[in-house]
């Protein structure tokens, strides 16, 4: 019976054959058997009570199922009537109130049986008549529901629109009046809302209840985001009869529009605005949402009916307390006007509250709302877990009707009629059932067979199960009303605003400042000082009153804290998540108060929180497990919540007291294991989960593994006050044998949970856990590598600052990153660009290997030795047969695979095809890795600008340039590839600096050695200008050309140049010489010249060619020849010109002088000028390699985050890499960063709140410089060990002193009854001596 009562709704996924068998079979054995004489006479049903009475409340609870056909509800209540009969007779006690729900339901039953007597009479006389006039009345019926279906599909678009326009009117309702106009200046000045919201609280006074709504819900509408007119609509996405209706709603708007302002009203042009806004919107708060009706953002919108009173109005229906209707779109009107977290209404709020001596009355009535709500739970909560309600239960029930029927409002009035309500639909399911049953009866008395039956049922069935379906899936008003008060209490506290926090906690404390803006970091609880007034007030703690509301809710005023899923169900549990949303409001920022509070509350509301995270809540489970998802999620932020920011363990002990470790790690576990479980129910056709109706599915599917690593993390901040808790924690734990073993979920949450530590405003340091956000895992490792290398320290030994500079670049790179994973070409090429840019420095060595040992080519293949070949055939094959069966191959198969396919190509179709082929692969390999450098960086997304100023993008387009020129043009391109080693070297590159970094130095020190050359060639051409002789070589232009012409053809022909005369002869001689290639492009005269000539020509320029003519010629007779001859012979000489100049003689008249001239040139120009340009080098290189090491040592000794030494973490509990990895990890602060960015900011914890307005202020203070936690802890432990050793110490000087004193009495005891045996010695003495006398 139990499995039956819990069963899903979804008659498509019912147990049908068990239903029946419950419902029908058992019921009737269960009353044959009671029935039955052997039950009257039998002694067993009194020893049996207890199983007596839990048979009759099942009973109870299968004939409360709204699943029930007519034959199956007869069939047990049947059977609760005689278990109810038997119980009387007997004498066996049943709980009062379960007799009382029973005797309700067989009277109503009795009641439609007393009524519709007649009409079994006239059903038994005019059966076939009434048939065919109920099936006539319902076709009736559904041909005009039909037809008023159709008119609301097809004037829908066209209400909405005219609904619309209303709101355009109240956004710009100066347009009506013509400009320069008095109304015209009212209107733009506010004049006309003003006036409209101060009317819409008259309408009340004057018993307009339904036009004060409709005002209300209209001012609503100006802050709701309208989709179907923002011009955000996806065209594409609708249907073609979706995109007519739009169209004729636009017509209709935009003629009404017309005909109220006077022209069409064209869309102002915000498109651009908007979509600059859309990005930010999405990384930014909701009210920077651009509303295109009003040409405003929400958050503009929002303070314009602040400004002219929608404030004032919320507050004062509210504290006027009209009726249920009223003070529901009063609520409504609230949560817009707060939606967002907007501040600027939070501080109307606040101050209007602290102002307004009536501000108790707003309090009181929420608190009224709250306990009425209670109250109504706790009256309503039915008996369907096999336990009784209590008496106080009642008590509260019957004290809470006195009470509405004392008060004579309108919202009493309210109350009343939703009671009605609900008992006319009771009537409604009542005869619904009795219709049921009669006919049931009827087919009986007329022996219908079964079938016949059945077939007369299902129109019924149907009827009965809606109307019964309608009245348990809502809850009353007074309960359902505490939804959007508890929203718009959220929305108060909403981005921590402390003031109206600790102000909804306690009304008798106002703050002297005013309240903290949202983007404000936290200040310290010293600084929130509150003056005590208005103690005349009296406190309505709406804050425990929120926790003692969700006791209620979840059912634990019965007692059944154990049996927490059966009172949450699909109807309450949107209101128990926004409860926990409300209580984690209240305490997040942190708001230390309010955390003691509900830690501190006497009722069950914190181990309500607990159970929802640890138990099962089934029924639920089995069909909305994400209901369940969420409800755990949303419990584990309160307890997060509960604990943020406290450096004491007070609220952390109590949460641990009252739940078992090792049962919160298995929720996570199963949490992580939940995606596959549903995985597997989906393959297996067990998705018995029922499709979420469109007002009850979110907008985000809570993720399973999401709540899962909340729930990680809650452990994760409770083990640091458990150590049982701290090693159930730890991913790898080993077994009796020795073996580790792995868990794959804790593994995960590991992974994925990251920690850093920030300085508080008042200098305290805090340590956070948080989930690394997914787009982080984007994030590249080269990235990383060029960012932990290249990052520079500032003046305090820190990098977070020229880090946090490349904080958007890294941003960016991921967001790239992300949407490159769409493409999955593009993503795999650039998923391997190393593999890439180490194959083009590869080719590029091995193409110009093969061009400096076979250029220039020669055309024919060449003969090898067969042995030769086969060993490459062998070899090749060999290693290409390894490299299939082994994968990975080991690197020098590779590189023998390569090689011998080359000397393979080479042996068979020549240097040249070759050198053809692995060009063709350098071109699209460049290709490929130029891509995948592009793809990395996010290059496509870069605007054409930017690109061109890419040196990255610039260098690859080169060096795909200069690939193609080797390929298409000449061979001899492909050695500019080389220079990519300078690229890649950072050795080589520190060589290129030296001489770039201070290359303004250098350039001004070559200045200043041309100007001194110049110097020297002037006295040079004036003096000594005889001395510049220069000896040089003349060869005679024939026999170069012959030279060259010979050359050339015989390295063509013999594959080396014949410069040897004795062979010349033979080298003419050749019969393919003058059929050679390479002589094809002589005209027919030179040729027979060169073949007739060749010999005489030869040894005629034999001595021209081999010894060539020999002169002398002036060099200094121009001051440019002078300038010329200096520098290039007097630089490159060891000592200056002087080595080329004519070598005077001593007798000379210039001898001297020709002697300083060439000594101060060598030392002037040739060792000072050039070795300062030669130190500069040096010294720059030796700069360059000493910060190269200093780097290293930094990036090896000390943390990148605070700077601290790794000799801070000496002999400490935590060592330095632990430091780095754990605590200061430089990814995890980057991480923190992104979740900032990428988080809703009204889901902001308080230190991201903190985190998110230093980085808006682009200050960096919340980063740890110089400090660490565990550094701290240390000392701490250190401070009170000595504390330890001076209170030992003191101890043993307090014992020394004790014993010192003692002793000392002692001693004065001994001197004083010395001193007295003494006086009694002297008394003695005195008396003898008279006596001699």
């Amino acid at each position: 019976m139990a499995m039956v009562s819990n069963a899903t709704h979804d008659p498509k996924h019912a147990d049908k054959v068990l239903q029946d068998y419950v419902t029908v079979t058992v019921m009737n054995i269960i009353t044959t058997f009671f029935s039955s004489p052997f039950a009257e006479q039998s002694t067993n049903v009194q020893t049996q009570h207890p199983m007596f009475v839990r048979l009759l409340q099942s009973t109870y609870r299968v004939a409360l199922c709204n699943w029930l056909t007519g034959q199956q509800r007869y069939h047990v209540e049947n059977c609760s009537r005689t278990l109810l009969e038997i119980a009387k007779i007997r004498g066996i006690a049943i709980p009062g109130d379960l007799e009382t729900q029973l005797t309700a339901v067989f009277n109503k039953s009795q009641m439609i049986m007393k009524h519709s007597r007649a009409w079994m009479t006239a059903g038994k006389i005019r059966s076939d008549t009434v048939s065919q006039q109920t099936q006539d009345y319902r076709n009736i019926i559904e041909g005009l529901q039909d037809i008023v279906s159709l008119l609301e599909d097809q004037l829908k678009p066209l209400v909405q629109a005219e609904l619309s326009v209303l709101v355009d009117v109240l956004h710009r309702p100066e347009l009506l009046f013509p400009p320069n106009t008095d109304a015209r200046h009212k209107c733009e000045t506010g004049g006309f809302i003003s006036r409209l919201i101060r009317h819409t609280e008259k309408l009340l006074e004057e018993k307009e209840e339904k036009l004060c709504i409709k005002m209300l819900q209209t001012l609503k509408e100006m802050m709701t985001i309208d989709v179907e007119y923002t011009g955000k609509v996806d065209l594409k996405s609708l249907s073609k009869k979706e995109q007519e209706d739009r169209k004729r709603s636009e017509s209709l708007r935009q003629l009404l529009l017309t005909s109220y302002y006077g022209r069409t009203q064209v869309r102002t042009n915000r498109t651009l605005a908007q979509n600059s806004l859309n990005s930010s919107v999405q990384d930014s708060d909701r009210g920077a949402i651009m509303l295109n009706r009003a040409e405003m953002t929400l958050h503009d919108v929002q303070c314009h009916l602040d400004r002219e009173g929608a404030t004032d109005l919320v507050i004062d229906l509210i504290i006027h307390n009209h009726s249920s209707r009223t003070f529901q779109e009063t609520i409504g009107l609230g949560i817009a006007l707060l939606d967002g977290g907007n501040c600027t209404i939070q501080k109307s709020f606040l101050n209007r509250l602290t102002s307004d001596r009536n501000s108790e009355k707003f309090f009181r009535v929420i608190y009224d709302r709250m306990r009425d709500a209670q109250t109504e739970i706790k009256a309503t909560l039915s008996v369907t877990t096999g336990e009784t309600l209590t008496n106080k239960a009642d008590e509260d029930r019957s004290g809470g009707q006195k009470d509405t029927a004392k008060s004579k409002t309108k919202a009493d009035r309210e109350i009343f009629t939703s009671e009605l309500q609900e008992q006319m639909a009771d009537a409604a399911s009542t005869t619904a059932r009795a219709y049921v049953h009669l006919q049931h009866i009827r087919h009986l008395e007329k022996g219908d067979s079964g079938a016949g039956g059945r077939q007369s049922l299902p129109a019924e069935e149907f009827i009965g199960e809606r109307a019964m379906e309608k009245e348990k899936k809502k809850l009353s008003s007074e309960i359902a009303i505490m939804e959007p008060i508890l929203r718009f209490l959220q929305l108060l506290c909403e981005n921590h605003n402390r003031d109206l926090q600790n102000y909804l906690r306690s009304q008798s404390y106002t703050p002297c400042d005013k309240p903290d803006k949202p983007d404000k970091p936290d200040k310290p609880d010293g600084t929130m000082n509150y003056l005590r007034t208005q103690n005349n007030k009296t406190n309505y703690n709406l804050v425990c009153e929120t926790l003692q509301f969700l006791d209620c809710i979840c059912g634990s005023t019965t007692g059944g804290l154990g049996l927490l899923g059966l009172y949450i169900n699909e109807t309450n549990v949107a209101l128990i998540n926004q409860t926990l949303e409300s209580l984690t409001e209240y305490c997040q920022g942190p708001c230390h108060e309010n955390q003691n509070a509900i830690a501190s509350h006497e009722s069950n509301g914190l181990n309500i929180i607990i159970a929802l995270i640890l138990n099962d809540i089934s029924p639920l489970g089995k069909y909305r497990m994400d209901l369940v998802l969420k409800l755990k999620n949303n419990a584990s932020k309160l307890l997060l919540a509960i604990m943020e920011s406290r450096h004491d363990s007070e609220n952390a002990d109590g949460i641990l007291f009252n739940m078992i470790p090792k049962q919160l790690v298995e929720v996570a576990k199963l949490a992580y294991h939940q995606v596959e479980i549903m995985e597997e129910e989906q393959e297996n056709g067990k998705g018995g989960d029922e499709e979420p109706s469109g007002e009850e599915e979110d907008e985000d599917v809570t993720n399973s593994r999401d709540v899962g690593h909340n729930i990680y993390i809650l452990a994760h901040q409770l083990s640091k006050h458990n150590k049982e808790l701290a090693e159930i924690l730890k991913p790898a734990h080993g077994d009796a044998h020795g073996d580790i073993h792995i868990d794959p979920a804790l593994e995960y949450y590991a992974n994925h949970t990251a920690q850093i530590e920030i300085v508080r405003q008042d200098r305290t340091m805090e340590q956070i856990v948080f989930p690394i956000p997914e787009i982080c895992e984007y994030l590249t490792p080269e990235t990383k590598h060029r960012v932990y290398i290249t990052a520079e320290r500032d003046d305090q030994g820190s990098k977070v600052s020229d880090f946090f500079s490349r904080l958007d670049d890294m941003f960016a790179e991921m967001k790239w990153q992300k949407k490159l994973r769409a493409n999955a070409l593009l993503c795999w090429m650039s998923g391997h660009m190393s593999f890439w840019g180490r194959s083009s420095f590869y080719l590029a060595i091995l193409i110009n290997i093969l061009v400096g040992l076979n250029f220039p080519f020669i055309n024919a293949t060449r003969e090898f030795d067969p042995r030769l070949s086969g060993l490459v055939w062998t070899t090749m094959f060999g290693s290409l047969a390894i490299t299939i069966t082994v994968w990975p191959p080991p690197r020098f198969v590779v590189i023998t695979l390569v090689i011998s396919a080359i000397l393979r190509l080479i042996f068979s179709f020549g240097i040249e095809p070759t050198l053809i082929l692995l060009g063709t692969v350098n071109v699209l390999n460049a290709i490929m890795f130029a891509v995948s450098v592009m793809g990395n960086y996010g290059t496509f997304n870069k605007p054409w600008k930017q690109m061109l100023t890419d040196f990255e993008f610039l260098y690859h387009m080169g060096y795909l340039i200069v690939s193609m020129l080797g390929l298409c043009l000449h061979e001899l391109f492909f050695s500019l590839l080389l220079l990519d080693l300078v690229y890649r070297e950072e050795t080589l590159l520190n060589v290129i600096r030296s001489v770039t970094k201070n290359g303004r130095s250098i350039l001004m020190t070559a200045v200043l050695a041309i100007i001194l050359v110049y110097f020297f060639s002037i006295i040079g051409l004036i003096f000594f200008q005889d001395d510049f002789l220069m000896e040089v070589n003349v060869a005679s232009a024939l026999g170069i050309t012959n030279k060259e012409v010979v050359n050339a053809a015989a390295t063509a022909l013999n594959g080396s140049p014949v410069l040897n005369a004795d062979k010349m002869e033979e080298f003419c001689q050749a019969p393919d010489l003058f059929n050679s290639t390479f002589l094809k492009g002589l005209n027919e005269t030179e040729r027979a010249s060169l073949q007739s000539g060749c010999l005489e020509k030869f040894s005629k320029d034999k001595q021209s060619i081999d010894e060539d003519d020999t002169g002398i010629e002036r060099h200094c007779d121009t001051l440019l020849m002078c300038m010329i001859t200096s520098m290039n012979e007097g630089l490159r000489n060891g000592g200056g010109i002087g080595d080329v100049l004519r070598k005077p003689s001593s007798g000379e008249r210039l001898f001297y002088v020709r002697v300083v001239y060439d000594l101060l040139f060598f030392f002037i120009v040739n060792i000072i000028t050039l070795n300062l340009i030669f130190g500069v080098i040096i010294d720059t290189f030796a700069d360059l390699r000493s910060e190269k090491q200093q780097k290293e040592e930094i990036l090896k000794n000390s943390c990148f985050i605070c700077g601290l030494e790794r000799s801070a973490f000496d002999n400490k509990t935590v060592s330095f890499e632990e430091h780095c990895k754990q605590e200061h990890n430089m990814w995890h602060y980057l991480y923190f960063i992104i979740l900032v960015k990428v988080k809703d900011p009204t889901e902001f914890t308080g230190p991201e709140s903190y985190v998110a307005h230093m980085i808006k202020e682009k200050n960096l203070d919340w980063f740890p410089r110089m400090r660490a936690m565990s550094l701290a802890a240390d000392d701490g432990e250190i401070e009170q060990n000595e504390v330890r050793n001076l209170q030992f110490e003191l101890q043993r000087t307090n014992i020394t002193i004790q014993e010192l004193s003692r002793q000392l009495t002692e001693l004065k005891e001994q001197m004083t009854e010395q001193r007295k045996q003494k006086q009694r010695m002297g008394l003695f003495t005195p008396s003898s001596a008279m006596g001699t006398i």
